[in-house]
């Protein structure tokens, strides 16, 4: 081998701006400010791993000390600055590792580094990777010198944790946060790396090895290298899959098509097949969850976007989605979190997978897994709204009893429930067809005007909702005392000690004797009060009538001309001072204890 191998991180590693990955609007606004000559003394470039935070860095202290710029800013790449970087013996660029370097030591070495100026060029840039490993007390000796550093140096902090950097060291910087490289921009470039090095890959495989890389440049670099080592130069999907052990997503395509059919079975035997294959169960749960939230996606065509997969795979997951009802996503994915959560715990880990599954199977047709009873309820007790049969039908129908009749005109229809409260003893004539139909010894099916899917055993139940359901909103007009209504008053107070405003002002506020029997008056001490009972008076009103049983019970609100004597709040210096008052003994308690309140 007359050339030794390079790994493709390294030998592919950026040396332009223009040659970043997936950082365009970031890099632009560098060429910007070293073009425009408005360069800051600090920066701190933070974002995930392998996205480009130091190779940025590096191609920005290239960039500053250029002696020839381009035009488009970048770096020349043939004055004597820029090949000395390129043959990385240049002493304009000082990098520091705080990971294993990060003691009050190594960050004196580096302030006494600070102190020389550049040999060559204008700038020395002095880049901090993994900066927020620095020990509390090396980030303060840093402190200073970052803050005042000599016109020619310039720093450059990189993290993935900006979160651990303390704050008076942002306050110092340029923030610049690097994101995620997306799923088309890592195929682009895998695509050219495969072109330099003479390589064949599928589109499909590339695209499973950017899913794989996570959003990291450098991770998806370095599992194509593993993944064309295996291959000998010619990259499958299936190869792919098989080296960096990902589940197909056949197998979830399959999956939701047995749960479109309900079928349990074919389910649980494809779940089988993804055991014998050595993947772990939870990570089918999250595979699964993840082909879910893709379907979901593509459901609709503004969120089809959101979909990092090439054009063929995420039309398959349009014509899939197709199928589902949007109902079906969110209580599907409710499913696969409750499985993920609970998998750690399972004694019998299968178990709880296939239950999951069979869950699943379940959510497609629920209208035919459902009871028929809320149906059936809600025609036994909307009568006035059953179909009308055919005149010719009904001078065939044979005469039948009056308490089995249809229901009368609404001229002749007999007095409604509510209007009979007040006189119970003529309540029992109500007409009730559906109950006699039941208890009538010979079937009337039409007389009741039911489907034959409306089985009798269930009239027993339409029976009490056909009465109650008028009753409800007949108006109760029951006699009550001012004894009774304080009394509910102070029930509400008890049963809502949360809204303590409300509760304070009712307390000392009661209901007085108004003009007439049913009308009353509460007296509060200020505007803010009054509004805080009308916010409150609706609940009130209702807990109050169903108290007294009275629904024409009317309560007024209105803000007291004198002021009412409340009680008042203290603090505890307040309790304090009136307990030395009242108590000398408690003064000399607190001298001889040379005690007091903070």
């Amino acid at each position: 081998m007359s050339d030794k191998y390079i790994v493709s991180a390294r030998k592919y590693r950026p040396s332009t701006f223009r040659s970043v990955v997936g950082q365009q609007s970031l890099t632009h606004t560098l060429k910007t400010a070293i073009a425009s000559g408005r360069l800051a003394h600090a920066y701190l470039f933070c974002g995930p791993r392998g996205v480009g935070k130091t190779t940025c860095a590096r191609i920005f202290a290239k960039t500053i000390n250029c002696e020839h710029p381009t035009p488009e800013g970048e770096a020349c790449n043939e004055c004597a600055s820029c090949k000395a970087f390129n043959e990385q013996r240049s002493y304009n660029i000082n990098e520091l590792d705080a990971a294993s370097n990060n003691s009050v030591d190594n960050i004196r070495d580096l302030t006494d580094q600070v102190r020389i100026p550049p040999q060559t060029g204008r700038y020395r840039v002095f880049i901090i990777d993994e900066v927020h490993m620095l020990s509390q007390a090396a980030f303060n000796a840093f402190l200073k010198t970052l803050e005042e550093p000599p016109e020619y140096a310039i720093f450059i902090l990189a993290t993935t944790e900006k979160q651990k950097v303390i704050p008076t060291i942002l306050s110092r910087c340029q923030i610049y946060d690097f994101a995620r490289i997306t799923v088309p921009d890592i195929v682009q470039q895998l695509q050219y790396v495969c072109e330099q090095e003479s390589i064949e890959a599928e589109p499909a495989a590339l695209n499973v090895i950017a899913q794989k890389a996570d959003g990291a440049m450098r991770d998806a670099l370095s599992i194509f290298d593993q993944v064309a080592a295996s291959t000998e130069g010619h990259i499958t999907y299936q190869s792919a899959l098989d080296n960096l052990n990902v589940l197909d997503y056949d197998y979830y395509f399959r999956l939701v098509e047995t749960f479109l059919a309900g079928d349990v079975m074919q389910a649980l035997l494809i779940y089988k097949e993804i055991r014998d294959k050595g993947f772990d169960s939870q990570f089918f749960v999250n595979g699964l969850a993840q082909h879910l939230r893709d379907l979901m996606v593509a459901s609709t065509p503004q969120t089809r976007k959101l979909l990092e997969m090439n054009d063929e795979v995420a039309q398959r997951y349009g014509e899939q989605s197709a199928k589902l009802a949007p109902a079906f996503y969110y209580r599907a994915l409710d499913l696969c979190n409750t499985c993920d959560l609970n998998y750690r715990n399972a004694s019998s880990k299968q178990l709880l997978v296939e239950l999951t599954l069979v869950k699943l199977c379940q959510l497609v047709a629920p209208q035919a897994q459902q009871p028929v009873q809320p149906s059936i309820q809600r025609i036994a007790t909307q009568p006035s709204q059953q179909p009308q049969r055919p005149a010719a039908r009904q001078a065939q129908q044979p005469p039948v009893t009056d308490s089995a009749q249809q229901p009368p005109h609404p001229a002749e229809r007999p007095p409604h429930p509510a209007d009979m409260a007040s006189h119970p003893s003529q309540a029992a004539p109500a007409p009730r067809p559906v109950a006699h139909a039941q208890s009538s010894a010979q079937p009337m099916p039409h007389a009741v005007g039911t489907t034959p899917r409306i089985m009798v055993n269930v009239t027993n139940t339409a029976v009490p909702q056909q009465q109650a359901a008028p009753a409800a909103t007949a108006q109760r007009t029951q006699p009550f005392t001012t004894e009774q209504l304080s009394a509910a008053w102070h029930g509400y107070i008890n049963e809502h000690p949360q809204e303590r405003a409300l509760c304070t002002t009712m307390s000392y506020a009661l209901p007085k004797p108004g003009d007439h029997a049913e009308h009353y008056v509460v007296t509060v001490g200020s505007p803010t009060e009054q509004k805080n009972v009308e916010e409150h008076k609706e609940a009130l009103m209702k807990y109050l009538c169903d108290a007294v049983k009275n629904d024409r019970l009317s309560l007024d609100i209105v803000v007291s001309e004198e002021p009412i004597d409340t009680p008042k709040i203290l603090s505890p210096r307040e309790v304090v001072e009136q307990i030395k008052q009242h108590n000398p003994a408690f003064t000399q308690f607190l001298k001889d204890f040379d005690l007091g309140l903070a």
